[in-house]
């Protein structure tokens, strides 16, 4: 699936079934929510903490849950997320070609 069929899908789910796009602010707190989701998980499962007994490992499913809200987000906000991740990836290619490579922090 590409980003804009994603965006497509998340555009006609929401029309379907989700009676209308929460506002931008809203939707931003949800994203925000979801991200401390992601980061509850990565904790436990890759940092110092555990996980409480009944906690899931869903880090497949929070990070949909990411995507999902940053495609509401992008399909309200009229940005189309191919353009806008490929213009990314020109920047940051033109910015960082050579920075990790000249990085001895990441020497192994």
């Amino acid at each position: 699936m590409t980003l804009e069929e994603a965006q497509q899908k998340v555009d006609f789910w929401i029309k379907k079934y989700g009676v209308r796009y929460f506002s931008e602010m809203t939707n931003l707190a949800v994203l925000v929510e979801e991200v401390g989701e992601v980061a509850r998980i990565m904790a436990r499962k890759y940092g110092e903490q555990s996980f409480k007994e009944g906690e899931d490992d869903n880090l497949a499913d929070e990070l949909a849950d990411v995507l999902w809200v940053l495609l509401c987000i992008a399909n309200q906000t009229g940005v189309d997320m191919t353009k806008a991740f490929n213009n990314n990836l020109d920047k940051k290619t033109a910015r960082d070609k050579d920075r990790h490579r000249k990085n001895t922090k990441l020497d192994s």
